[in-house]
């Protein structure tokens, strides 16, 4: 069945201008770093942060790629592109976001609707994912890279196409 394309994600971050995951990876198979940019289209403030990563984890396109980034990150990234539509500052998406991720311990988790129970579940989850890992597991950097070109002049089908340019 031919051989998998190994990748592994180095980096993965967000661009507001125009709206687009960016993903730094590591292609195993020829060593080589590179650089995915996954255009985001139809994101508004109102849409679901994690509806919309779980789509693009899921994307047949994307897949592949996005199997060393968890989906709380690219939740995180979401929120900050809707934080960002909305108006916020960086930092107060990030603190809301922050704020949202943190389970209270005092929180009476039989008052919480089922969505709400399953979020906060799966923080507990990857929490405990994050306590468990063992040395030897590759060690994803989950930073938010935000770029802004400098140059307004920029093509824009430069980011239009989804190319894996060499970096």
């Amino acid at each position: 069945a031919g051989t998998r394309m190994t990748f592994s994600a180095q980096k993965c971050g967000v661009c507001f201008q125009p709206p687009s995951i960016i993903l730094i990876y590591k292609d195993t198979s020829q060593d080589k770093t590179r650089q995915r940019i996954m255009p985001i289209r139809n994101f508004s403030t109102f849409s679901d942060c994690s509806r919309a990563a779980e789509e693009l984890k899921n994307n047949p396109r994307h897949k592949a790629y996005l199997e060393g980034v968890s989906l709380r990150q690219l939740q995180k990234l979401y929120s900050l592109l809707r934080g960002h539509l909305k108006g916020q500052s960086l930092a107060e998406s990030l603190k809301k976001f922050q704020q949202e991720e943190t389970i209270d311990p005092e929180e009476d988790m039989n008052k919480l609707d089922d969505k709400e129970l399953a979020k906060r579940k799966s923080i507990m989850d990857e929490l405990f994912e994050k306590n468990r890992k063992k040395k030897d597991d590759p060690d994803f950097v989950y930073n938010i890279e935000v770029e802004f070109p400098q140059d307004e002049q920029l093509e824009p089908c430069v980011w239009d196409m989804e190319s894996d340019e060499e970096i």
